[in-house]
């Protein structure tokens, strides 16, 4: 017989009417008689009584709606209720601002669009290579935009050559703005000029060739630089060379850091247009229906929006660097997917359980608050949870010095904060628009067998086997990272096809006398004392080859010069840094300061050592008290810290095998460089921190949850993995999806970052949370669930609970 109208049955399933008295988990306080909204129905009983405990098995009914106890009621519950009641007004409220935040993205309110606003490769931190830089750029001896134009195949004396380049070089040296033109072919002697020799390569029946660079004045503002560049560029592109292999090419700093903005758009455009797609495909066949599917990706699409629209403002406090917006725009999308796919099934799983098995009757509104309701108290806290936890993750970034780290992670927490938003408004009111026919989908019930709870099982008749094994595969794949070495890399970020890549690589080659120093002593010492240490001291350091004294200009009436070093292993070879060392170490005789690109990767990784202990400190504090606060014990939230150690560590030594070591280069698509990208190893560690603590959530929740309504921690965490284990598996793999784009990308950065995530997730979903978790909670027993007596009364006080 279905109950009278109105109630509907509680989420809860007791063992006897009795159990449900102390242990439902209704929403509302439970009372013993005729007044509560509630009566058990027991098998035998058509429609039972209030109180009846005869039953062996009971279940608890409520009274939909419920006004007197309300007030009772979470936060949480309240917001997923009054979403339900308004939801159009939700849904409208997120059309306008996602519309909003791509107008903003994309330029169409100022007319400057995020990728306007990026930089390139900027790994400069506050130290010794920055101060020498500073002093050289106070004194003048700051290097100067400029273009270069590089004509091959004929010698600068070739009579057409000359005619093709003269005309052009007329018009640009005419042009405001432009300081200076050197070309070879315009000084007093010509190509036989002393000052011709670095701009002219000749090299009969191999190689000729020449350069024009031109220099810009360092008075021009941003805008008036930019134009002056766009003319230049139209009468160097103009330069026609019609002689059989002579070729000519045009490069500069500048356009270099714009083919990587260019790149890095262009990647996150085919990988996210790749993920959408493939990610609906995959929700579709877990879901069994298109709507249900589709309602996480509309939440995606929104956080797209949202993430663009939050770097966008952040670029105007800070200097963006184009990989940045590439990993915090994917995140956002993978969290957003995973958190509606938490939702949404969470929802379904609410309203089957309300019906009963009953059809949606006509006048259901009721039931759909309620369902919805239930669904951002319970799925809500399992997504908030989580993007704390990957909040933390993300907000270690902020401890460094480093302008790039810490615009990763302000980027990072600002994105995740609108990934909980949209989960926890925008997709419940999609929910609760599309009740009816969400139902419609593949909706079986629940089972406490099946596949996950027969690992589960089997893993518990095992576990120190377990255990054994997988820590044993973890250790081995992270003894790479032991001898893992970094790296800055310039040019070789871009492909090798790319033209300014090409440029470069032929500049290099060809005109070595134009390449800058690989090191430089900057100092304001008298002119005799340097002059002695450069012909002397510097000379005789290992591996320079040789020292020249440069005159850069005056600050305060103090001389600036510069001891520019060249080196046999170049700018960022392995002696070089050693050299860095050396210098640092062994000052020269007089005040100085240590520049280039190996100082500043010395500088870098100097402030990464000296400021992570505080930063991982704080992350493990944070997410430890995080999750005492979730389960009340010590000894979870520190065996989830080492798992995530160990998973993490395993990632990185991969990451290893497969870049420095130059594995997989084919498969992948890159040229090795014998390092890993510097700033990689760091934001692997908290992004994928946080990933991996979000999956622990995921899995935490339900077992505490059937822990703390009496389960045995064996069978609480068996049923545990059976019920999430689903979502997690599905949640991993489109967070694989999404990050698969980065695997893809051209810009060597990015993919390591994709390659080195997909690694963490892939090991964290399957070895960590489908294996060692359970195997070390069977180990552990009811001992998972220890805390010293002061720690309990905080938790009782403090705990955050359902």
């Amino acid at each position: 017989m279905r109950p009278p109208s109105g109630w509907v049955k509680c989420a809860a399933r007791v063992a006897a009417a009795a159990a449900c008295r102390d242990r439902c988990r209704c929403d509302l306080p439970l009372r013993w008689d005729d007044r509560a909204p509630f009566r058990h129905k027991g098998s035998g009983d058509a429609w039972g009584s209030s109180g009846s405990n005869r039953a062996t098995a009971a279940t608890c009914w409520q009274a939909v709606p419920v006004t007197s106890h309300r007030d009772r009621r979470t936060f949480l519950h309240r917001l997923g209720s009054g979403t339900a009641r308004h939801p159009w007004v939700v849904v409208g409220s997120w059309v306008a601002l996602v519309a909003g935040f791509f107008a903003l993205a994309l330029g169409g309110v100022t007319g400057e669009g995020l990728f306007d606003r990026l930089h390139s490769g900027d790994m400069t931190t506050p130290g010794e290579a920055q101060e020498a830089r500073e002093l050289l750029t106070d004194a003048g001896g700051g290097e100067l935009a400029n273009d270069t134009l590089m004509v091959s195949g004929s010698p600068a004396t070739d009579p057409f050559v000359r005619r093709a380049v003269a005309e052009p070089i007329r018009r640009i040296h005419d042009m405001r703005g432009v300081s200076s033109v050197v070309n070879p072919l315009v000084l007093d002697k010509g190509v036989k000029d002393p000052r011709a020799e670095p701009l002219v390569v000749d090299e009969p029946g191999k190689r000729w060739g020449f350069l024009t660079v031109v220099e810009y004045d360092s008075t021009l503002s941003d805008e008036e630089l930019a134009r002056v560049r766009r003319d230049v560029a139209v009468q160097l592109d103009e330069v026609a060379l019609g002689s059989q292999g002579t070729s000519s090419q045009r490069g500069s700093v500048a356009d270099l850091v714009d083919e990587v903005v260019g790149q890095v758009e262009t990647d996150m455009k085919v990988g996210e247009g790749l993920a959408l797609p493939i990610s609906f495909v995959v929700m579709v066949l877990v879901f069994g229906g298109f709507l249900a599917a589709g309602i996480p990706i509309a939440g995606a699409i929104a956080s797209i929006g949202g993430a663009l629209a939050s770097l966008w403002g952040f670029s105007h406090v800070i200097d963006l660097d184009a990989t940045v917006v590439n990993i915090v725009s994917v995140l956002g999308l993978g969290l957003c997917i995973d958190y509606g796919l938490l939702v949404v099934s969470r929802f379904r799983e609410e309203m089957r359980d309300l019906l009963d098995g009953q059809p949606l009757g006509p006048d259901s509104r009721q039931l759909v608050v309620e369902a919805t309701g239930r669904t951002v108290d319970r799925a809500g806290r399992t997504v908030v949870f989580s993007a704390v936890t990957v909040a933390i993750a993300l907000s270690g970034l902020l401890f460094f010095p480093s302008t790039f780290m810490r615009a990763a992670g302000a980027a990072g927490v600002s994105v995740v904060v609108l990934c909980l938003l949209v989960a926890v408004t925008l997709v419940p009111a999609v929910c609760a628009l599309a009740a009816r026919r969400l139902l419609r989908g593949r909706t079986e019930r629940s089972s406490d067998t099946g596949t996950f709870a027969s690992l589960a099982g089997g893993v518990q008749r095992a576990p120190w086997l377990v255990v054994g094994l997988v820590l044993a595969a973890l250790v081995a794949m992270a003894l790479p990272a032991t001898r893992m070495e970094v790296t800055s890399s310039g040019i070789e970020l871009l492909p090798a096809d790319n033209e300014q890549r090409t440029f470069f690589e032929d500049l290099g080659r060809d005109y070595p006398l134009l390449a800058s120093s690989d090191l430089r002593v900057v100092t304001t010492a008298d002119a005799d004392e340097v002059r002695a240490w450069a012909k002397g001291g510097a000379r005789d350091l290992p591996g320079v080859e040789s020292a020249e004294v440069v005159t850069v200009g005056k600050i305060d009436g103090q001389t600036v010069r510069s001891i520019d070093l060249r080196t046999q292993d170049g700018p960022l070879g392995p002696g070089t840094r050693d050299l860095v060392t050396h210098l640092q170490q062994e000052r020269p005789p007089f005040d100085a300061r240590v520049g280039g690109q190996a100082a500043d990767l010395a500088d870098f990784t100097g402030t990464i050592a000296d400021s992570a202990p505080l930063a991982i400190g704080t992350v493990v504090l944070a997410t430890f008290v995080l999750l005492f606060l979730m389960t009340g014990s010590v000894v979870v939230p520190i065996k989830a810290l080492l798992m995530n150690i160990v998973s993490l560590g395993a990632s990185l030594g991969v990451l290893v095998w497969v870049f420095q070591d130059g594995h997989l280069e084919g498969l992948l698509g890159f040229d090795s460089v014998g390092a890993v990208e510097v700033s990689i190893p760091v934001l692997v560690l908290a992004f994928g921190f946080g990933l991996s603590m979000d999956y622990e959530v995921f899995l935490l929740s339900r077992i505490v949850e059937l822990h703390e309504r009496g389960y045995p921690t064996n069978e609480a965490v068996r049923l545990g993995l059976q019920r999430s284990g689903k979502i997690i598996t599905s949640a991993a793999l489109l967070m694989c999806i999404v990050f698969a784009g980065f695997v893809l990308a051209r810009v060597l950065a990015v993919k390591e970052t994709g390659v080195a995530l997909v690694l963490a997730i892939v090991i964290d979903a399957t070895l960590v949370r489908m294996l060692l978790v359970p195997a070390t909670m069977s180990v552990l027993g009811e001992w998972n669930w220890w805390a010293p007596r002061w720690m309990k009364r905080l938790h009782a006080r403090f705990g955050i609970t359902e």
